[in-house]
């Protein structure tokens, strides 16, 4: 996806959202680190340009809620989890993650929501749907879904870690047609 298809994505996602959440009102976004937070704050500014209400936006670093912390080292670099402005209880609240693959990512952000308190409801908003789930975790609001082999990675860049907006498809072979 080059940035004019990521935009376009963008767009209708914060657009199904608003609908999803009956409005904006009582609705919260957090981005999962690294370029979720990029993500939610990208959706947020389509929301209030749509709505002339901004939601509040967090941020989630789920390092020591992932459950392969023992294999990424003995000092994992933890970044800072930062809740959106009025907390989550009661709201409605969106995850935000660049690549949704075998949901363990997600389910260690739900672990840690859990730490912070009950919102009404949790929406998982990814921007590229890959497939190859080992948990039962699906996406509310996806910007695309591709077929990808196991050798293969979705690399979601941001300008503000990358210096562009685009989504590649690296290494590997083309999935072979079902």
């Amino acid at each position: 996806m080059d940035q004019r298809a990521v935009e376009r994505a963008l767009a209708r996602m914060a657009r199904e959202l608003v609908e999803r959440g009956q409005g904006v009102e009582g609705l919260s976004l957090v981005g999962i680190h690294r370029r979720g937070v990029q993500l939610a704050d990208r959706l947020a500014d389509e929301i209030e340009r749509a709505e002339e209400v901004r939601p509040p936006v967090g941020s989630l670093d789920i390092t020591l809620y992932r459950d392969d912390l023992m294999a990424i080292g003995p000092r994992p670099v933890v970044g800072e989890t930062r809740l959106p402005e009025g907390g989550i209880n009661g709201r409605k609240v969106v995850i935000v993650d660049d690549v949704l693959y075998t949901g363990r990512t997600v389910r260690a952000a739900l672990d840690e929501l859990a730490d912070f308190g009950r919102p009404s409801r949790i929406y998982l908003c990814v921007l590229v749907d890959r497939g190859g789930r080992e948990l039962p975790i699906h996406a509310d609001i996806v910007g695309r879904r591709i077929e990808t082999a196991p050798n293969q990675r979705v690399e979601v860049l941001v300008p503000e870690l990358d210096g562009r907006l685009a989504v590649e498809l690296v290494g590997g072979a083309e999935p072979e047609a079902a």
